[in-house]
This record gives C-alpha cells, sequence and structure tokens, in this order.
C-alpha cells in the first residue's frame, strides 16, 4: 500500500483485514472484513422482507465454488461471501487504520483510511461472525452503510448520536464537498481568482472530512458487539417485526 493507492494483492490480506473494492466504474466502494479462508463478511442492501430468505438462497445458489456463499440470516442484511463474489472481478484494497493526520489529509478520497486504531484481529472477526448471526440493522447509505459496519467491526467505535453522518469517509465525502463550496463561497471577495478558491475549497473539504474522522470525533463510544442491539434500539424494532409476522400467520 502507498500514499496514493491502498490496493494491495490476495496473498498480503490477513483475516481480520478491513478490505474494500470499487463499484460502478469507482463510483463508490463496497467493504467488508476478511475472515479467512477466501471467505468475506460484508453488509450489503439486501431487502428485509418477506421474501429475503429466498434471496439469500439465490445468493448462496450463484457461486459454484463454494456452497455457504451467500450465507446470512431471514431479515439480515450481513452476508458472508467468498472473496470473488465479493470483488465481482474488482480490485482488491485494504482500508489503513492509525494513519498519521497528514497522511489522512492527503488521501484526497474518502472511505480509504482512518486515524482510529483497530482492534486485534481476533476480536474483529469475533464482532463480524456475531453480527453474521445477529444482523446490523437496516442499511443506510448515510448513516449505516458497508464502511460503517466494517469500522465498527474493526474498533468496536459506534457515533452515540444517530443523526446526522456515521463513522463511513464516503458519506462524510459525499456531504463534505458540497458543504465545503457553500462555506468558501462568501470568501469570493477575499480570493477572486479561480486558483485560490479552488485551493481554499479543497482545504475547506479536507478538513470538513478530518472532523468526521471516527478517530477524532467526540462523539464515539466503545460498544461491545453483543450490546450493539440494546444500543440501537433494534431488539425492540426486531421483536416488533417478530410479533407482526406472527399475526399475520395467525389469521
Amino acid at each position: 500500500m502507498g500514499l496514493l493507492s491502498n490496493r494491495v494483492e490476495r496473498s498480503e490480506i490477513r483475516p481480520g483485514d478491513h478490505i474494500y473494492t470499487y463499484r460502478a466504474v469507482l463510483a463508490y466502494s463496497h467493504h467488508g472484513i476478511f475472515v479467512g479462508g477466501s471467505k468475506v463478511v460484508h453488509f450489503t442492501r439486501v431487502e428485509t422482507s418477506a421474501n429475503s430468505y429466498n434471496q439469500m438462497h439465490n445468493l448462496q445458489s450463484s457461486c459454484l465454488t463454494f456452497p455457504d456463499c451467500g450465507f446470512g440470516q431471514p431479515n439480515s442484511s450481513v452476508v458472508l461471501s467468498c472473496l470473488d463474489c465479493f470483488l465481482r472481478n474488482g480490485s482488491l484494497y485494504c482500508f489503513e487504520y492509525g494513519v498519521s493526520p497528514s497522511v489522512f489529509l492527503a488521501k484526497v478520497r474518502g472511505g480509504t483510511c482512518t486515524t482510529a486504531s483497530p482492534d486485534p484481529p481476533q476480536t474483529v472477526i469475533h464482532r463480524a461472525m456475531y453480527l453474521l448471526q445477529n444482523g446490523f440493522g437496516n442499511y443506510n447509505v448515510f448513516q449505516n452503510n458497508c464502511e460503517d459496519f466494517a469500522l465498527y467491526c474493526k474498533t468496536g467505535l459506534l457515533v452515540m448520536e444517530r443523526l446526522g453522518v456515521g463513522r463511513s469517509g464516503q458519506a462524510s465525502s459525499v456531504i463534505g464537498a458540497p458543504l465545503a463550496a457553500l462555506l468558501s463561497s462568501p470568501l469570493k471577495l477575499l480570493t477572486p481568482s479561480p486558483v485560490g478558491m479552488a485551493i481554499v475549497t479543497a482545504g475547506m473539504y479536507c478538513m470538513s472530512r478530518y472532523a468526521t474522522d471516527i478517530g477524532v470525533r467526540s462523539d464515539v463510544i466503545k460498544v461491545a458487539v453483543e450490546d450493539l442491539a440494546v444500543n440501537l434500539g433494534w431488539g425492540a424494532s426486531n421483536q416488533e417485526e417478530q410479533d407482526n409476522i406472527a399475526f399475520l400467520t395467525n389469521c
């Protein structure tokens, strides 16, 4: 891995690593936790409905190499996939942890690194496998996405305030770019040249990304994976959903 790219070979990754690949011609990245044995646990957009079991079955049957590829619990978007199916012919990248502020700011694209320190690999794998069995709540592109899932598995850190941006660097980048342009617009009077405005906007974009990084945020706490559902209120919603299903079944 270098300053410009986190691309790695398959032989370089280890169990417990946070990996990602790009989708839709580099438009966005998809993240997961490599758990060994050519398997990845990741959080994806599987609809949580009565048809979720059939969707999971279709994911499993599409892989001819690993029979358990695509495994996931009903009404959960956490999935176990083989590395080939996770990558979808894309390149493999490894997310960096514990980087210095200067390196973080030098990485212009979000969703590639964090200043936060990772936990031991065995702890990371335990969290990923636990969430594979118990779920990670509802998928939300800005507040609870695949990168948020991988970041939690690696650090155990959870944002206390559920409103606003989650832990994801990608989400911070999407919001940070227009925000930087908006905040820098009053400075046009002081920096009339296009080059000067570009520098100011780029600087504010980088600082907005840095301010939302989980390694420097003050609104994050360490939460045990066994207590995650209680902290996010998933237990109550899951019970209500189960009650609704039971009611419809008895009708």
